[in-house]
């Protein structure tokens, strides 16, 4: 029998969605009610949750944004010395002025708002499937929230190799933009995508990812979230890999209140590869959370998770990862590893690494650690002339090359490498 919610929970449910718009035509409608139900049932989470004990989600649940003022960036556009196919969304709105035309050989790009009122549509068998999965065992109420009242997103579906990386731009513009989107991707048998996400988004920001790789499929996913200072944002990304598939994921993330990223996969298929990677340097009032589950069901996959932060004058840092081997899922490779630098005695990094092994032929491992700066590199460093703050930001960097070196294609880890050599520079 389902419990009954409870009906505080479901009270502040309410409070949550006042005033959101629930589509109710078209092939996305079925699976919004569904997503809708789902929240209610769940109800939002909360700080006795046993995946939210670190990280305080009030401000994320709460039926309006806290405002942030709007961050200048004066360091140039993100990724822009590589040919990308540029979609730009501003305050969750789509800006086709400064987006590229979505016309690109291999491969589909739809927006949901355009496909809501289609009665037909591919995208109604992938939308909220992954995440409604991904309900199981550990509930995620801010994901449903998203795949019920989403307003807009990409719908993508690789069929070949596009030559260009398709890259997703976010800009904010206004002190309370409160925005979700949700985007679909398809990567279709022996096809290939590199997907570039970069932008702080909105005050509050709530987006959701489904990805769905076939057989032998490829997708290579790189993020760097938003400068803004004040932002507060939620993200997650669902992933199902088919046989031979390969998904490599890596974000940066600098400054913001309060970020929380969570990475859900499944191997479905044989031989699968995936790779989740984080990198992260946080200053002050900071709030950076990593939470990954990853579900072996297939046989000789292979999966990494790297997270590094640097954090310091009270940052606080959290890694929440957890491998799952089905019983049947032999010749596992599941590796984990969270380290954190510690600039100062203020600073926090919280973790819970786990492993749920149900099969007896498999290579898994887990590590956490957490430090402060390497006195002796230190000390090498300035007694050949080179001055105190080049110095800590030298072995910082070098701190965070493992996670760097997660990205595959040189170029896009050169660029967020040189763009944190500079942030580390200038702000010590």
């Amino acid at each position: 029998m389902t419990a009954l919610p409870d009906p505080k929970a479901l009270q502040a449910v309410e409070a949550r969605i006042a005033g959101l718009t629930l589509s109710e035509t078209g092939c996305l409608a079925a699976p919004r009610k569904a997503a809708l139900a789902r929240l209610r049932q769940m109800g939002l989470p909360q700080r006795r949750d046993e995946y939210w004990k670190f990280t305080r989600p009030d401000t994320l649940t709460q039926p309006a944004p806290v405002p942030a003022t709007v961050f200048v960036n004066d360091e140039g556009p993100m990724f822009d010395a590589v040919d990308r196919l540029k979609i730009v969304f501003v305050d969750g709105v789509f800006d086709p002025e400064a987006s590229d035309d979505l016309a690109m050989d291999g491969v589909v790009i739809e927006r949901i708002a355009d496909i809501c009122d289609k009665d037909i549509h591919w995208a109604k068998d992938l939308y909220g499937v992954l995440e409604a999965n991904g309900q199981v065992p550990v509930a995620r109420p801010l994901a449903a929230l998203n795949s019920a009242f989403a307003t807009d997103g990409l719908v993508i579906h690789v069929t070949g190799s596009p030559e260009r990386p398709i890259s997703i731009v976010y800009k904010h513009r206004s002190e309370t933009s409160d925005v979700m989107l949700h985007h679909l991707i398809r990567v279709e048998a022996g096809a290939e995508l590199t997907l570039l996400e970069n932008g702080p988004a909105a005050a509050r920001f709530n987006k959701c990812t489904e990805v769905d790789i076939a057989d032998g499929g490829k997708l290579h996913h790189v993020r760097a979230q938003g400068r803004d200072h004040e932002r507060r944002a939620v993200t997650h990304m669902f992933a199902r890999l088919g046989a031979d598939a390969v998904y490599k994921s890596f974000t940066l993330t600098v400054n913001g209140v309060m970020t929380r990223n969570e990475q859900v996969v499944e191997f479905t298929g044989d031989n699968a590869v995936a790779h989740v990677a984080g990198a992260c340097v946080g200053d002050g009032d900071f709030h950076h959370d990593d939470t990954v589950f990853i579900t072996h069901d297939a046989v000789g996959c292979e999966s990494r998770q790297v997270f590094k932060k640097v954090l310091k004058n009270g940052a606080v840092g959290v890694f929440q990862g957890k491998i799952l081997v089905k019983p049947g899922a032999q010749k596992t490779d599941g590796y984990q590893i969270s380290q954190s630098l510690l600039l100062d005695g203020d600073s926090q990094f919280l973790a819970k690494p786990e492993l749920e092994i149900y099969a007896d032929d498999v290579a898994c491992s887990h590590g956490s650690t957490s430090g402060a700066i390497d006195e002796e590199g230190l000390f090498y460093l300035r007694s050949r002339g080179v001055p105190e703050r080049e110095a800590v930001s030298l072995l910082t960097l070098a701190f965070l090359a493992e996670a760097l070196d997660e990205i595959e294609d040189p170029r896009l880890s050169e660029d967020l490498l040189q763009r944190l050599r500079g942030w580390l520079m200038r702000h010590g």
